[in-house]
C-alpha cells in the first residue's frame, strides 16, 4: 500500500517572551503557521493545537525487546485538531482548584521535593476527572459546589484527558523513533533513571525542565507518567484507529503513557504502556489536560 508523503509545517511557539522555532512532521498542508499557546483563563492550563494527521501507533520490531501491549502496530489517524497542554498540570493549578472548592479539597503530598512548578504527583485518574469537572465548570460559569459528578454540565466541558491515541500521536510529533529526540536515550533529554539529568531517580523536576517535543510539548517522556483516558486492554487488537478512547468493556484499570523520574529510559518511548487502577495514587503519577475544538 502506497503512503502519502509527509509534509513539513513549520511552527512558531511564543512562550512569554521567548520565541521557539520548530518544524514538526505531520501529515497535514505544507505551510507556516503560529502555534500560539492560549489559556481560557488565568488559572487554566496553557494550552496549543495538535493538528490532525496519521501515524504508526505502536512499536516496530527494531526497538528491541517488546511487551505484547504495544502491538499490533497499526496505523491511527486523527481527523480533526485538537488542544493539549504545554506542561503537564502543576501542584500551582491543582490548588488553584482545591482553593476554589473543587478537585474534592483533596490536598496531594509532595515527598518533600517542592510544590509550584513541579508537576502535581499522588493523583489518580479519578481525582485528574475531578480537576477536570472543575476546570469545565470554571470555564462554562458552574460554581465550584457544583462541579461535581452529578453536574452534566461541568462533566461535558470541552476540556478532557487525552485519549491515548492522541497521547501518542502528540508525543511522536511527527517522529517514529524510540523517542521524539532519537532514537537512543542520550544525555539530559529528560528525567528518568539514567536520563543524565539532576533529578534522575530522585525526584519530579519542574515542568518545562527538558527541551519540548516538535509540537512544544515538554515532559512528554519522564518525570510524571501521564493518566489518559481510555481503559487498559493487553494488545491493540480491535482498537479504535480514528483517534477516539477506547473504553468499551470491562474497564478494571487506566491507561498511564510516557514513564517518569523513577523509571529507565526504555520505559519513556513513545509506544510504552503502563496501566493501573482508577483509583491508583503514586508518587510518579501525574497527568495533563486536552481540549476539544470546535
Amino acid at each position: 500500500m502506497m503512503r502519502k508523503p509527509f509534509h513539513v509545517v513549520c511552527r512558531t511557539l511564543h512562550l512569554g517572551a521567548v520565541a521557539l522555532f520548530f518544524c514538526a512532521v505531520a501529515l497535514a498542508t505544507a505551510a507556516c503557521q503560529a502555534a500560539v499557546p492560549f489559556k481560557d483563563c488565568a488559572e487554566c492550563p496553557e494550552m496549543v493545537e495538535i493538528p490532525p494527521g496519521t501515524f504508526l501507533m505502536g512499536s516496530p520490531t527494531t526497538e528491541g525487546r517488546l511487551y505484547a501491549n504495544e502491538s499490533p502496530q497499526r496505523q491511527v489517524t486523527i481527523k480533526k485538531a485538537f488542544a493539549a497542554a504545554i506542561y503537564d498540570v502543576t501542584f500551582d493549578q491543582w490548588e488553584a482548584c482545591v482553593a476554589a472548592g473543587g478537585c474534592n479539597s483533596y490536598w496531594p503530598a509532595d515527598q518533600g521535593w517542592d510544590r509550584g512548578k513541579h508537576p502535581v504527583i499522588n493523583v489518580s485518574w479519578d481525582d485528574a476527572q475531578s480537576y477536570i469537572r472543575w476546570l469545565n465548570g470554571k470555564v462554562l460559569g458552574v460554581k465550584p459546589d457544583l462541579g461535581s459528578l452529578a453536574t452534566p454540565l461541568a462533566a461535558s466541558g470541552p476540556y478532557r484527558l487525552l485519549t491515548e491515541a492522541e497521547w501518542e500521536y502528540a508525543a511522536r510529533a511527527g517522529t517514529k523513533t524510540a523517542y521524539y529526540w532519537g532514537e537512543t536515550r542520550g544525555v539530559n533529554n529528560a528525567n528518568c533513571d539514567g536520563c543524565g539529568s539532576q533529578w534522575d531517580n530522585k525526584s519530579t523536576s519542574p515542568v518545562g525542565s527538558f527541551p519540548p517535543n516538535p509540537f512544544g510539548l515538554y515532559d512528554m517522556a519522564g518525570n510524571v507518567l501521564q493518566w489518559v483516558e481510555d481503559c487498559y486492554h493487553e494488545t491493540y487488537a480491535k482498537s479504535p484507529v480514528d483517534g477516539s478512547a477506547w473504553v468499551g468493556g470491562e474497564c478494571r484499570a487506566r491507561v498511564m503513557r510516557g514513564g517518569s523520574w523513577y523509571n529507565s529510559s526504555y520505559y519513556l518511548r513513545a509506544a510504552n504502556r503502563y496501566s493501573n487502577a482508577s483509583y491508583f495514587r503514586g508518587m510518579n503519577i501525574g497527568f495533563r489536560v486536552a481540549k476539544t475544538l470546535e
